[in-house]
């Protein structure tokens, strides 16, 4: 099924460019275009909104039965303190490589746009994210709200608590434990048959970007995609090296086995839509489960290499535009302001034009610029959110590595590790 899968993704991908090109082509009026890209898109709504449905629950199962059979408290912390200190080393990589590509490539350079006048507005309204948001994104008020919200890591830090209380209560807790698994196996059983509609929806959402957009703009902004596009490969060699620094030459059938989630959350332009194939597939790689299921979550939360590179490059190349030049200094400040903002925008909707919003104001560069890369951002999320699944996979093997619980072999036949009863 897995080659089958990955070719009705590439298939729906290339029938909805076709599609949507000559739906853009042979209707002349915008409105009607706008409707016809509103069809589509009710399909991929309608995807995106059944992976919404599984992503709490799947999320708090598995990490709270990973957190209980990890015993001890001192090996969660063990396991957190690793997974934090890779994801702020690769974050540092992610945005330093960012600065480094866009003043290499200067995507910006030839466009010599006048600054608009300082009250000039993007017609972007986001709120900034500061230390009270963070604080906010990251305390849930309510379990029950974390989850309505799809808050990924307000339920992350019930689901720490959570599955350490579990831990501690020892075998009078086990038998919580062994339902909460078997919650987490009904959870896994739906996401199988929620990836069923994948590939219409990949349809809907790529003939709705190029029926509304048209593949003109493609050519319009070639330098700065085609840019940001050589750098997210650059990041990809670099993540997938530094994991074989760790795993070995075993990096290789890492990548190979996380096409699908790859795929899918390039076509659909949302990491989220990817997370529980990418689960799956990290399992069948090796990685333990208590490990997949708790870095993984952190890591859609922590560790968006895809969406902090774009954030570097999208600032530098706003400043290009305007002819506006940044010291090294301001460059140093740039990377650390970044470090922690991106930190603080989990679960916000377009997060990433959340920290430019937050970032082009510290440097003198005007709000207004975001507008010039609005107009492409559907087709540059869809490559953040795939670098996304790979720095998260990458990581999940590192750490599982660090702690001895990745599968020195491949998996059984059926692709998923035997088990003993209640083992994780």
């Amino acid at each position: 099924m897995s080659r089958g899968f990955t070719a009705s993704i590439v298939a729906a991908l290339l029938l909805g460019i076709l599609v949507g090109y000559f739906c853009h082509r042979g209707i002349t009026d915008a409105a009607a275009l706008e409707q016809l890209a509103g069809y589509f898109e009710i399909v991929t709504d309608a995807f995106l909104r059944l992976i919404k449905m599984i992503i709490g629950p799947l999320v708090m199962s598995t990490l709270v039965v990973g957190i209980a059979n990890m015993g001890a408290g001192a090996a969660v912390g063990r396991v957190g303190a690793r997974t934090i200190g890779w994801f702020l080393f690769a974050s540092v990589v992610s945005l330093g490589l960012g600065i480094l590509m866009v003043i290499v490539l200067q995507p910006g350079a030839d466009l010599a746009l006048p600054i608009p006048p300082t009250d000039a507005a993007s017609g972007v309204q986001l709120a900034q994210p500061g230390l009270k948001e963070f604080v906010h994104s990251l305390v849930p008020r309510s379990i029950a709200e974390a989850l309505a919200n799809n808050s990924i890591l307000q339920i992350v830090v019930f689901s720490v608590f959570f599955g350490i209380a579990l831990a501690a209560l020892g075998e009078r807790g086990r038998g919580l434990v062994e339902v909460i698994d078997q919650v987490a196996q009904v959870m896994l059983k739906v996401t199988a048959y929620v990836m069923w509609a994948a590939p219409p929806a990949v349809f809907a959402a790529v003939a709705a970007t190029v029926t509304a957009e048209g593949l003109g703009i493609l050519v319009t902004y070639g330098k700065f995609i085609g840019g940001y596009y050589i750098a997210l490969v650059i990041l990809w060699v670099v993540l997938v090296g530094l994991g074989a620094a760790v795993i070995g030459s075993r990096v290789r059938t890492l990548v190979s086995m996380i096409r699908e989630p790859l795929l899918l959350a390039f076509s659909t332009a949302s990491s989220e839509a990817a997370y529980p194939k990418t689960l799956e597939m990290l399992q069948r790689f090796g990685v333990s489960r208590r490990i997949a299921s708790f870095v993984l979550p952190l890591g859609y939360s922590f560790n968006l290499d895809g969406s902090m590179m774009y954030c570097t490059f999208a600032t530098l190349f706003i400043a290009q535009a305007y002819g506006i030049e940044l010291g090294a200094g301001q460059l140093v400040i740039l990377l650390l302001l970044l470090l922690v903002t991106s930190k603080g925008i989990a679960g916000v909707p377009r997060a990433s034009l959340v920290v430019l919003a937050a970032t082009l104001p510290h440097f003198g560069i005007p709000e207004a610029g975001l507008l010039l890369v609005l107009a492409v951002d559907q087709f540059l999320d869809m490559g953040r959110s795939a670098t996304n699944v790979v720095g998260n996979s990458v990581a999940s093997a590192v750490v599982a590595k660090w702690e001895g619980e990745l599968a020195a072999a491949p998996p059984d036949a059926s692709g998923l590790r035997a088990r003993a009863p209640g083992a994780i």
